[in-house]
C-alpha cells in the first residue's frame, strides 16, 4: 500500500466505497466523477503507479483486469449495447490518481 493512496484506501477496504466485485487482486468501483451512465473503475490491489511502471509479472493482472471488465460489462447490462475500457497514462494523458486502474465506461442509449 502506497501512504496516502486514495485507491489503496479503497481496495483495502478503508473508506466506505461500495466495491461492485472483487478478487484477490482487483477491486472494482464506481467513479465518483463518471462520464457515462456507468462509470466502473478496476483497481489492481498492488500498487502500480501506472501504465509505465508495469513489470513482466504483473502480465497476470493485466489479464485479470480485462476479463473483470468483460464480467462488469455483463453485470451491468452493457455489455451488448458496447462500452469503453481505457487506461489513462501520466498526467498528459488524463491520469488524475497515481494508481493504475482501467475505466469501463458505457450506457449510452
Amino acid at each position: 500500500m502506497e501512504k496516502g493512496c486514495v485507491f489503496c484506501q479503497i481496495v483495502n477496504g478503508e473508506t466506505s466505497t461500495e466495491i461492485l466485485y472483487q478478487t484477490d487482486n482487483l477491486a472494482v468501483f464506481e467513479d465518483i466523477h463518471p462520464q457515462a451512465p456507468v462509470h466502473l473503475l478496476i483497481v489492481p490491489k498492488k500498487h502500480i503507479r501506472s501504465v509505465n511502471d508495469l513489470q513482466a509479472a504483473d502480465s497476470a493482472i493485466i489479464s485479470e483486469m480485462m476479463m473483470a471488465a468483460q464480467k462488469m460489462a455483463q453485470a451491468q447490462s452493457v455489455a451488448k449495447s458496447g462500452y469503453k475500457i481505457f487506461f489513462n497514462v501520466e498526467r498528459g494523458g488524463g491520469q488524475l490518481i497515481f494508481h493504475l486502474h482501467l475505466h469501463l465506461i458505457g450506457g449510452w442509449h
